[in-house]
């Protein structure tokens, strides 16, 4: 299947030929979603490459990072990596990939088609926080791994994934452990967007945007603490108490 390019304002798509209306789609997405955070962020980049693969396979060839980063991951967040991000450039599932990745849970089809905009919010991240990345090295992501709650947090979050999370983090509660808070890398993936969701509930979408910009020589606590204005474990308990209320939802 020959390979074709479809243009938009700020991105450009490289597809098959034979999913030009998927990928005008998905375009037409990224534009609307970098215009909503383009109110919200100083920095929402443009000129950036959207590449969008066909299978599972040729996306983790291309992106030798997603494979490494889904072993970090617990085996229910893993779906949900469905693409990546470098310097100016995504890599995601097509929609009919992504598509089929869904599992039965209630809203995972909903969250896997916003993939697109997952990876594009991390670009928005990395350009307002010079601390996260892209580019990728070795050092750049053992940083990723350790803030890895605030990476993939603030891309759950800010891509409208969170609310789509819902089903699939009562799940990870039921059968999963007590989870740590921050939480793990292998748990950023469903629960760090409940950390932002959580300050946005409390202090509004700003909050959630310094949390965002928040810089590794800073340390999480204090992170922590600057966003939610009291100390890291009465945070923890207060995260909790959202997560069950979401089991009880």
């Amino acid at each position: 299947m020959a390979w074709v390019e479809t243009d938009s304002l700020s991105f450009a798509a490289r597809h098959e030929s034979s999913q030009a209306d998927d990928a005008t789609r998905v375009l037409d997405e990224l534009e609307a979603f970098r215009d909503r955070l383009d109110g919200i962020f100083a920095r929402t980049p443009g000129d950036i490459s959207v590449v969008l693969h066909p299978r599972s396979l040729m996306l983790a060839l291309a992106q030798p990072w997603l494979p490494l980063a889904r072993l970090y991951a617990a085996p229910a967040s893993r779906r949900y990596f469905a693409g990546w991000f470098g310097s100016g450039q995504i890599h995601v599932l097509s929609r009919p990939a992504l598509e089929r990745r869904a599992s039965n849970v209630e809203g995972s089809r909903e969250a896997l088609l916003l993939a697109p905009q997952h990876e594009y919010a991390h670009l928005v991240v990395a350009a307002n926080n010079p601390d996260m990345p892209p580019p990728f090295r070795p050092r750049s992501f053992r940083r990723y791994i350790r803030w890895a709650w605030l990476s993939e947090g603030a891309a759950t979050y800010f891509s409208g994934q969170a609310h789509h999370l819902r089903a699939a983090v009562v799940r990870r509660l039921r059968e999963g452990g007590r989870p740590d808070f921050p939480p793990s890398a292998s748990d950023a993936q469903l629960l760090g967007g409940t950390v932002f969701a959580l300050l946005e509930q409390e202090a509004g979408q700003d909050a959630a945007v310094a949390l965002a910009q928040s810089r590794d020589a800073d340390g999480q606590r204090r992170a922590i603490e600057g966003a939610f204005g009291r100390t890291p474990p009465r945070v923890a308990s207060d995260w909790r108490d959202y997560l069950e209320s979401l089991k009880a939802a």
